[in-house]
């Protein structure tokens, strides 16, 4: 049996400490119903230029962010690491013509545990995450199908990101989950060509999203979304969450299964 395929917006760091807030009780119900021997994941926020997998023992987490309160960062997320599994999953990657590198000293940054902490706050399932790398969306989904035989082996593949994320049109003055009329509209078209599988339309956002540059100035936070495309292939698609912070940060989270 396959395991699912996660992608889940993960909005304002400031969500790691809000165990009350509906997005958070959303995964803390998921968590104990998921077939997970391991959690591999793909964060908008460690994007590089090459392909590299943590392969720790112990990662720990880094605080990539500033100017939250000080609670947030004494937060930790001591999930063990998965080195033999980096290690197959450099050699997979090798048979797909992707070249990885295995990363022995990268924490777990905000993308992940922030989302894990309330995922499976146990921390006691391996986790381990590949970069991010800057490509096109066609190469990030061929990526994603590469990693789609480790749902075999009971990973599931968690891709952490944001479908409209403009930190520069955030609304402070507003209700924290009201969200802006165009901000809405920019979640409805990338949400309706997911659940068409209009693969083609997304991978071509620039051109024909007419939000797109709104939503995704840059491309970081929407990028997760075709690595998770890829390894789901033809998987039946549902809305795990929807909702907004401030304005501009879309919550909307959704999961893939066989």
């Amino acid at each position: 049996m396959y395991t699912p395929v996660l992608f889940v917006s993960h909005g304002s760091p400031q969500l790691a400490l809000e165990d009350q807030h509906p997005w958070a009780l959303t995964l803390a119900g998921l968590g104990p119903r998921l077939p997970a021997k391991a959690i591999l994941v793909v964060s908008a926020h460690w994007w590089t230029d090459d392909l590299r997998i943590t392969a720790a023992a112990h990662p720990g987490v880094m605080y990539d962010f500033s100017g939250f309160s000080e609670a947030l960062y004494t937060l930790d997320y001591p999930a063990p690491g998965a080195p033999v599994l980096a290690a197959q999953l450099a050699g997979l990657l090798g048979e797909a013509g992707f070249q990885a590198v295995l990363d022995p000293t990268r924490p777990l940054d905000h993308g992940a545990w922030a989302v894990l902490r309330h995922l499976l706050p146990k921390a006691d399932v391996p986790v381990l995450q590949l970069s991010l790398p800057r490509w096109q969306p066609a190469a990030l989904l061929a990526l994603g199908r590469a990693l789609a035989p480790l749902r075999e082996q009971g990973v599931v593949i968690l891709a952490s990101g944001g479908l409209v994320h403009n930190l520069g049109r955030l609304t402070w003055d507003e209700p924290g989950d009201r969200a802006e009329p165009w901000a809405l509209e920019a979640e409805a078209w990338v949400l309706d060509a997911v659940r068409r599988g209009d693969v083609a339309a997304l991978a071509d956002h620039r051109a024909r999203w007419p939000q797109s540059r709104a939503a995704a100035p840059t491309t970081d936070h929407l990028d997760p979304l075709f690595v998770a495309l890829g390894a789901a292939g033809p998987d039946a698609v549902r809305d795990l969450f929807r909702g907004f912070q401030l304005g501009s940060l879309s919550l909307a989270s959704l999961r893939w299964d066989a």
